[in-house]
């Protein structure tokens, strides 16, 4: 975990990834990259070919580079290798585009969540940036100023597909020394006997050189409700699931339970793309 990219728009919630992202980054050597994107505005090729806009645009890139600067002089970032980015481009295409140039190995965003027609319709950034970041993204909802992977909830189906982004999780956890709760959720919808999500859950391990584990089979009326029940139940440190990256009318129509996650979990929430 060598280079973790944190976004910002300079809110409280960025500030409270940027903490974050510092205490990883002390724990292993990483490097920070502090990304701030300036979205034009939708006139914004006509306004550079005219000129018209350009002094107000030049006056929001100065200002970020201002609180770029500003922001890289406080105290948790003393002693870590800093480096800072200024584009111009929609946020998550930005984000995604800067993670992928510079080989990130893990992001991390702030979140304050979003709920109703606003999550339906609208939807965050950040949502998208799990949705489609080929780098694990950290979600972080509050300041944490003692951020521990100590007791680490993996919840899944643990299909084959899961198998590839397992490992990514496995080297997070490695580097926490972290204790994974693997855990099934059973639905109504979706119901395995206790035996059979055990034997699904013990075959899929034994492939992975990973000793501090335990296995749970939790019933609830959805996925996203029993992921969150259970991580309470043990009072998890963070939250980590698999995503699809689903796109157009299949993401409307069946949502995502890692998005609904990154919504509406108070705990951080880490997310490996299948």
């Amino acid at each position: 975990m060598k280079r973790i990219l944190v976004p910002t728009d300079f809110s409280d919630h960025a500030e409270y990834a940027l903490k974050v992202a510092a205490q990883i980054a002390k724990e292993n050597d990483s490097e920070i990259i502090l990304l701030h994107m300036l979205e034009l505005p939708h006139q914004a090729g006509d306004a550079i070919g005219s000129g018209h806009q350009i002094p107000e645009i030049m006056f929001y890139k100065d200002k970020a580079i201002s609180n770029l600067e500003d922001l890289m002089e406080v105290d948790y970032l003393e002693g870590i290798n800093v480096s800072e980015i200024i584009q111009f481009e929609k946020a998550f295409d930005g984000i995604l585009a800067v993670s992928k140039k510079n080989n990130v190995d893990l992001v991390v965003m702030g979140s304050h969540g979003t709920s109703g027609f606003q999550e339906m319709l609208i939807g965050s950034n950040t949502e998208k940036v799990v949705r489609f970041s080929e780098a694990p993204v950290l979600v972080i909802k509050n300041e944490n100023n003692d951020f521990k992977a100590a007791n680490f909830v993996f919840a899944s189906d643990f299909s084959q597909e899961v198998k590839k982004p397992f490992k990514q999780l496995v080297e997070f956890a490695q580097a926490f020394d972290s204790k994974l709760s693997l855990v099934m959720i059973n639905t109504p919808n979706s119901f395995k006997p206790t035996h059979v999500a055990e034997k699904i859950m013990e075959d899929f391990m034994k492939e992975f050189n990973y000793a501090n584990y335990s296995m749970h089979i939790y019933n609830d009326v959805n996925v996203e409700k029993g992921i969150l029940n259970f991580a309470n139940s043990v009072s998890a440190d963070v939250i980590g699931m698999c995503t699809h990256g689903r796109t157009g009318f299949s993401h409307f129509f069946n949502g995502s339970i890692s998005e609904d996650l990154v919504n509406h979990a108070v705990r951080p929430v880490i997310t490996f793309k299948i």
